[in-house]
């Protein structure tokens, strides 16, 4: 019998924007892609691989060295360095990658029941892509780098497999194994990630990229560590264990999951445990706040798209109170060496109930993309936008209002509908969000644009309250939204150092 090989490095399986999949080989030798393919989840996961790779296969000490690295030099090293480990990038074999073949002991799960979007058991299936199918191998490895840091919470991990002797929290307080603990990547409700979004893949790689200096101002005491693909871990709490809990590496590729890929699906326990935001840890793609009594993360909100979160993510930029560090670190380097760069913002939304996470209901996967021209940054563009995101805050505040009196004036409930009222005006806001970003560096520009976006609330209000009778057309007319504050001209703000 054949033994099975899929070596990561020369079969495709990254899928890659506008072209299908890619090998490991054709991803850092093809300078052409643009961008990643998939899933919010999965482009973050894959994201976090590949800069594992390059954080291993040359770390700049400094500023100057990385701009000297560039992208070609980092894609360059990136080859030499998967040629080195090759025998580690197979999906099977002896090393398989990123699995631990001492969990086999754990039972098995079904592909479908560890992926976040497959219904099964008795989940209702709505959609063709909900249903659980047989994997290709491109498909398993995808799975494999997903679970390291996206498992769901629950039952599905086989915990009373332990590896590390002695190790308590696998266990609960009855002495039987414990529900499976959320991905580190994940938490609780679906953490929001964010990246520097370059104009090809490389460039995007190249500025997410840490140096030594800017590691060692990062909250991971071990710095940067080791890739696990160098030293994978031998159990729940081994020296290679306690490395990735304190390491760059172990929030790259954290191993919140042990798996082996068996022959009729997987073999899943719980992995690694890492500290959380509340213990003051994040991966340095989330934005937290550490600055009151109690921590703060950004969470994924289907119902509130990344974009509407920019002034909280760029908010260290006049040192409020969240901060990500793949955003502070890299902003200042990109404004310097790119000619346009932008924030890639996603994730998942996940719902808890007993310990056991899903997706129901309005979950869902959210991403958003905003360009930064270089000329948009700096305190006076930061301070503009601030404004004008508080305006448009007050005006879904208004439109809200004004649908739900117009109901009320009908002895109608309106909550549903004046609820629906903010959501399609804040879908009509973000066609021109990026206009308004952009227009912020010059403040009678993003004055100018007030009249576009009390347009889109006027519309949002028209749109779900109806004036064709004139019981209707009395109580529109009585609960009209007046956007004369917002509209009337207003005195330019103090000059702040751009």
């Amino acid at each position: 019998m054949t033994e099975s090989r899929f070596s990561l490095i020369n079969e495709p399986w990254i899928p890659i924007a506008d072209i299908g999949r890619a090998s490991l080989k054709q991803l850092f030798t093809n300078p052409s892609y643009r961008a990643l393919g998939g899933n919010p989840v999965q482009k973050i996961a894959l994201t976090k691989l590949l800069l594992a790779i390059a954080q291993a296969a040359y770390t700049p000490e400094d500023e100057e060295d990385w701009a000297a690295l560039g992208a070609a030099g980092m894609a360059e090293k990136c080859m030499a360095y998967l040629e080195q480990w090759r025998d580690r990038f197979d999906l099977y074999g002896d090393q398989p990658f990123l699995q631990m073949p001492a969990i086999k002991a754990a039972s098995v799960q079904s592909y479908g029941a560890v992926f976040a979007e497959v219904s099964t058991g008795n989940t209702t299936v709505l959609t063709q892509s909900q249903m659980e199918k047989p994997l290709t191998d491109a498909e398993k490895a995808m799975l494999i780098v997903v679970l390291m840091g996206f498992g769901l919470g629950g039952k599905k991990t086989d915990n009373s497999v332990v590896l590390s002797a002695g190790y308590p929290r696998k266990t609960n307080d009855k002495g039987k194994p414990a529900t499976g603990k959320p991905g580190s990547s994940l938490g609780f409700m679906g953490l929001m990630h964010n990246f520097l979004l370059g104009d090809n893949l490389w460039q995007t790689l190249w500025l997410n990229l840490f140096s030594l200096d800017q590691i060692k101002s990062l909250p991971y005491a071990n710095g940067l560590g080791i890739a696990p693909w160098q030293n994978m871990p031998e159990g729940e709490s081994c020296e290679a264990a306690k490395n990735l809990q304190n390491s760059l590496m172990g929030r790259l590729l954290p191993l919140s999951r042990f798996c082996l890929l068996g022959e009729t699906g997987l073999h899943y326990s719980e992995g690694i445990t890492h500290l959380g935001y509340k213990e003051g840890l994040v991966d340095p793609s989330v934005s937290a706040d550490f600055s009151g009594k109690d921590p703060k993360a950004l969470w994924v909100d289907p119902e509130r798209r990344p974009w509407r979160f920019l002034t909280a993510l760029l908010s260290f930029l006049n040192k409020q109170n969240y901060d990500c560090y793949q955003l502070r670190l890299g902003l200042g380097r990109a404004n310097r060496h790119a000619d346009t760069f932008g924030i890639w913002s996603g994730g998942l939304r996940v719902s808890s109930n007993a310990g056991e996470q899903y997706v129901s209901g309005s979950d869902d996967f959210v991403e958003s993309v905003l360009m930064l021209p270089q000329t948009v940054l700096g305190e006076l563009w930061f301070s503009h936008l601030q404004t004008e995101m508080t305006e448009l805050e007050q005006l879904s505040k208004i439109i809200y209002s004004a649908t739900l009196n117009y109901f009320k004036s009908q002895n109608a409930d309106g909550k549903k509908q004046a609820a629906l009222a903010g959501n399609l005006y804040w879908q009509l806001c973000e066609r021109e969000f990026q206009t308004l970003v952009n227009a912020c560096v010059d403040f009678n520009q993003a004055q100018a644009l007030r009249k576009t976006f009390a347009q889109f609330a006027q519309t949002a209000y028209d749109s779900v309250c109806p004036h064709d009778t004139a019981r209707q057309l009395t109580a529109w007319a009585q609960n009209m939204p007046n956007f004369g504050k917002y509209l009337k001209d207003t005195n330019q703000p103090e000059q702040a150092t751009a």
